[in-house]
């Protein structure tokens, strides 16, 4: 039953702006904790706007990254809503959710909230105690962090300075759920271990690459890479360009990528095997099929392999994938 404060509350809601009445709204559910709950409390996590600090676990996260949603979904933290992409891609589903992970979101019942555009009211609407936002990257909504803030918390995350492990740690502390993050990393590494021992691995060293769909470039991802320390952890060896086609063509904070254009892929690919990221078996042929590249070994003995879609960022669904993409290839 409502009590005469919140009804009286509730009942004045009828004079106020839309964004201030889903504040007022929100402030009716806030959730009550044990004591022993509480014992490791308040936690605190170094952003780059300063210091964070929460002082409870939090019970309704709204994440305005859809990069990042994926992360909180697979440490089992409580996220209501999430911020979309365009629907029907080859990396969404039909609610606008990365491919990965949208089924888990959908049994978990997480609400897209909008597509692209961050809407204030539509993250309000969601009564949340934490709003995560991205630092940077085509889904931050750092430009609305002065009006999130006073609906809840705001967590600011840079996820493209470290790898999606060291982003589960930090996101589990922060949220409590630090035993799952753990849980899910032991669980990956205990895979890749597993795996290297059953593929046999194709002709090294391997170029791992991001195809341009208009075949006039592609990226390569350097052992700095997510995408690299991988294959290293599963004994591929990276073959890297040479150091004139390196230089101020970095790309990233961590330069995991190196850019070729045009007549540079045809020595700038110097791997006896191809690996495409953010491709599918499609793209196979194209590449083979490129006029740059048509002196390849690799195009000759046909040892080019598409990663799948998911896999230009990697979180753990998409590493996952990744992983059964190359036991699916490599196992003889």
């Amino acid at each position: 039953m409502i009590s005469i404060l919140n009804y009286k509350v509730m009942n004045n809601l009828m004079r106020l702006p839309v964004l201030a009445i889903l504040l007022c709204v929100t402030s009716l559910f806030k959730p009550a904790f044990a004591a022993e709950d509480l014992a490791s409390w308040p936690r605190t996590l170094p952003t780059q706007l300063g210091q964070f600090s929460l002082a409870q676990p939090p019970q309704r996260i709204v994440s305005t990254s859809v990069t990042l949603s994926g992360t909180l979904l697979a440490i089992n933290a409580p996220l209501m809503g999430s911020g979309a992409t365009s629907r029907n891609s080859s990396v969404s589903d039909a609610q606008g959710f990365f491919t990965q992970w949208g089924e888990v979101a959908k049994a978990r019942h997480v609400k897209p909230l909008y597509v692209s555009q961050p809407n204030a009211e539509a993250i309000a609407a969601e009564a949340p105690d934490l709003i995560v936002i991205a630092a940077t990257g085509g889904d931050s909504a750092l430009k609305l962090y002065d009006q999130l803030k006073t609906i809840a918390p705001v967590l600011v995350v840079d996820y493209g300075d470290k790898s999606w492990q060291a982003l589960t740690l930090q996101l589990g502390h922060i949220t409590g759920h630090e035993a799952e993050a753990k849980q899910v990393i032991a669980k990956f590494e205990q895979r890749v271990e597993s795996l290297r021992s059953k593929i046999t691995l194709p002709p090294q060293p391997t170029s791992a690459i991001v195809y341009y769909e208009d075949g006039r470039g592609m990226n390569v991802w350097t052992p700095a890479s997510a995408q690299g320390e991988l294959l290293k952890a599963l004994g591929f060896t990276l073959a890297m360009p040479p150091a004139s086609l390196q230089g101020s063509t970095s790309m990233g904070k961590r330069n995991d990528i190196i850019q070729l254009n045009g007549e540079t892929m045809a020595d700038g690919v110097t791997g006896n095997t191809l690996l495409l990221f953010a491709a599918d078996e499609k793209t196979v042929p194209q590449v083979a099929k490129n006029p740059f590249l048509a002196h390849l070994s690799a195009v000759h003995n046909h040892d080019i392999f598409a990663m799948g879609n998911d896999t230009f960022r990697l979180d753990y669904y998409s590493a996952s994938n990744m992983l059964s993409s190359i036991e699916r290839q490599f196992t003889r």
